[in-house]
């Protein structure tokens, strides 16, 4: 499948290499191309990388992700699965949208594209090795097209996501709930002393 990632800070390296790693055709969408060469994969611009993919993920910094979506265009990704994977805060680290979500906003900016929200609870030494945690966690995914869940499932999965630690939450309003969770994960951080840990659902 052919991904581009958007994106070159740790987050989207992280998942640019995993998805490269399981044989997906993958480059990373940079606003600075040269200053983010030596990834190991092609760099393009963030229009080029987002117009020749199949999917596209975004891992821009959150509280900026909208207005530089907007400046690229929508027709960079109109009809395709667009796959949020990031957090909106702001610098005074609350939330950029307390009452809604940026998954939310995305989708309701970019009407033509299928959003699908995952990952953005997961620290991003987890997201792509899942299994270099001790048992089984929980990642969870928003969205209003079943098809495109089911495009971002597979891409979850080729990262080591088993099928059963997939949690669908619901429609993309639910990805309000994700986000939030946000700072339940930050004390997390503090409490373990590291940026390898995951929670899981029990049934």
């Amino acid at each position: 499948m052919r991904i581009a990632v958007l994106g070159a800070g740790n987050v989207g390296s992280v998942l640019a290499q995993g998805w490269a790693r399981s044989g997906h055709d993958v480059v990373v969408g940079a606003r600075d191309v040269a200053a983010r060469s030596g990834h190991g994969l092609p760099v393009a611009t963030l229009a080029d990388a987002a117009g020749a993919a199949q999917v596209v993920v975004n891992a821009l910094p959150g509280v900026q992700s909208v207005d530089i979506l907007q400046q690229v265009g929508a027709a960079a990704w109109e009809g395709k699965v667009l796959i949020d994977v990031a957090n909106a805060l702001t610098a005074q680290f609350t939330l950029a949208y307390p009452n809604a979500s940026l998954g939310a906003l995305l989708q309701r900016t970019f009407p033509a594209t299928r959003v699908v929200k995952t990952l953005n609870t997961v620290p991003a030494a987890v997201m792509a090795e899942p299994k270099s945690l001790a048992g089984p966690s929980s990642v969870f995914l928003s969205g209003d097209d079943g098809e495109a869940k089911q495009v971002a499932s597979i891409l979850l999965g080729d990262l080591g996501w088993q099928e059963e630690t997939q949690v669908d939450l619901g429609d993309i309003q639910t990805a309000r709930a994700s986000e939030h969770y946000l700072f339940l994960s930050m004390a997390l951080m503090g409490v373990t002393g590291s940026t390898t840990y995951n929670v899981q659902v029990v049934r």
